[in-house]
């Protein structure tokens, strides 16, 4: 979900990164497994959190909740979701706001859950208070994480099942991506672009550990070797220009109007092989920030753009 400037999406991600931590231990009490959602056992519980019934008012303040509570079933329990939710299409949008959340607008909404991805505003507080049952999703490190979080939301809204075919699924689509990626005497490097400011993301981060997948090598890796910039550094044109990378990925192109061609008429970036040989790519920026289960079409779109690249 996170967008507006790059600033606020590194920001964002390096804090909800380091949050991570606190829940990442937490596993869900699953209950037997059922044959439907209506035939979920109740109450359940994940973490510190339970839910006495099926959950049929959920309001989502996170864009990758929204896509991820979708796609594993519970969609017709969505009630309501926020300003930057705009998939799938027929999800609930309204004015609600994840990056200025309002308790009182969302209690106007009388859910019996909300599930977020970042603790602004001390809104989980603030929601607690109003004894509305809170389910934070930070941004994921790996995809393990997101795969724990499509297995949570699955326990909460009683789509426990869906959920795992969700999460194998996309396990399975993985595979056989990576298993398509060639063999190669060197990895063909490559930068990803945040914002036309020119901040990235290492391959410590969870859209880093993407294009490992995809074997390629990431110049901001060095630019970060300390870790003070939580993965999310800003490069300067200088060092872009230096590391000459194979690979150009754009997630700045609905944003800040980003392209090919904007990259080519930048000073000096005319030079680099990626110019030279038509290779930047302007990816999706909604599936490149989030992840969820449409990361998958972002590894496979990483892939095939580099897979002509056998060197």
């Amino acid at each position: 979900m996170f967008r507006r400037t790059p600033v606020v999406f590194a920001a964002s991600l390096a804090a909800a990164a380091l949050a991570l931590g606190a829940c990442a231990e937490q596993t869900p009490d699953t209950p037997a497994a059922s044959g439907s959602p209506s035939a979920a056992t109740f109450p359940v519980t994940v973490g510190s959190l339970t839910l006495e019934q099926r959950p049929e008012k959920i309001v989502s303040l996170s864009a990758t909740a929204t896509e991820m509570l979708f796609a594993i079933g519970a969609g017709p329990q969505v009630a309501a979701v926020d300003d930057q939710s705009n998939f799938p299409a027929d999800a609930p949008k309204t004015d609600l706001s994840g990056y200025q959340p309002n308790a009182e607008a969302v209690a106007a909404k009388d859910p019996d859950l909300v599930v977020l991805s970042d603790d602004r505003n001390k809104i989980v507080e603030q929601l607690t208070t109003l004894k509305i049952p809170v389910y934070l999703t930070p941004a994921a490190q790996t995809l393990d994480d997101s795969y724990r979080q499509l297995t949570e939301l699955g326990t909460l809204t009683g789509n426990a099942d869906a959920a795992a075919d969700v999460v194998q699924r996309m396990k399975d689509d993985i595979t056989k991506i990576v298993a398509e990626v060639p063999q190669r005497a060197e990895a063909p490097t490559y930068f990803h672009e945040l914002g036309p400011e020119l901040y990235t993301a290492t391959s410590k981060t969870f859209i880093g550990s993407i294009y490992s997948l995809a074997g390629l090598e990431n110049i901001a890796d060095a630019s970060d070797a300390d870790g003070k910039n939580g993965g999310y550094p800003q490069l300067s044109q200088e060092v872009i220009v230096k590391a000459n990378p194979d690979f150009v990925f754009l997630s700045d192109v609905k944003c800040c109007q980003q392209s090919a061609a904007t990259v080519k008429a930048r000073s000096g970036w005319s030079s680099l092989t990626a110019v030279q040989q038509d290779q930047v790519v302007e990816l999706d920026d909604d599936i490149a920030s989030r992840w969820g289960p449409r990361v998958v079409d972002l590894l496979r779109t990483i892939v095939d753009a580099t897979a002509k690249v056998s060197q």
